[in-house]
């Protein structure tokens, strides 16, 4: 099969690359709302679909395109990705000295190529399957200073809940994880090894 990552996140294309796998990037322009109903794990499962659905019509008989998409989850609400300095660092004085839930989810989509086409089914149907996974992340209280000097020397504006845990804010203020580390970098990549070679990918 022919890998594709549709992902622009940089962590994530380094976690793919750490499995030694031969695979290829591309940017999907997708519509990231969701239902107000949704809840948790079930926001990113919603949006890593919609990434798949976007590029869907693209797939060759040889690509398997694999999505994601991550959130922080803290007492029922969700922090996506912060718009600005400030939003950020009130995200991060929300968390600050809480356990909060990383959730993400994870798309694999594929062309079903052993019903043969016919007049009938011109075209083959597409398949997905998918797995969300949650990490409880424990920050200790931070102080204002501290919240400030991460805000603006690393800029965390293109990730969930405005932290990096492989960035300095999470050397020294999680305190205690309970799940997968590299699902709160934003790809459970154990997860989606174990998938790939279940499925003989």
């Amino acid at each position: 099969m022919n890998l594709i990552l549709g992902s622009q996140s940089p962590r994530r294309r380094e976690l793919m690359a750490g499995l030694d796998i031969p695979f290829s990037c591309i940017t999907i322009d997708a519509d990231e709302s969701y239902p107000a109903h949704l809840q948790a794990g079930d926001i990113p499962l919603y949006i890593s679909r919609a990434k798949a659905r976007a590029y869907a019509e693209q797939l060759q008989v040889e690509d398997l395109l694999i999505t994601s998409d991550t959130i922080v989850w803290l007492n029922g609400q969700m922090l996506g990705k912060p718009q600005s300095k400030e939003e950020a660092k009130q995200m991060l004085i929300q968390l600050s000295g809480q356990t909060h839930q990383v959730y993400t989810a994870v798309c694999f989509t594929w062309l079903d190529h052993t019903t043969p086409l016919t007049a009938s089914t011109p075209h083959y149907t597409t398949l997905h399957d998918s797995f969300v996974d949650c990490t409880d992340v424990t920050f200790r209280t931070l102080t204002a200073e501290e919240i400030d000097y991460y805000v603006e020397k690393y800029m965390p504006l293109d990730k969930a809940g405005a932290y990096g845990v492989q960035e300095w804010i999470g050397y020294v203020g999680v305190t205690r994880m309970e799940g997968s580390y590299f699902n709160v970098m934003g790809f459970p990549i154990g997860r989606v090894y174990e998938w790939l070679k279940s499925h003989n990918r």
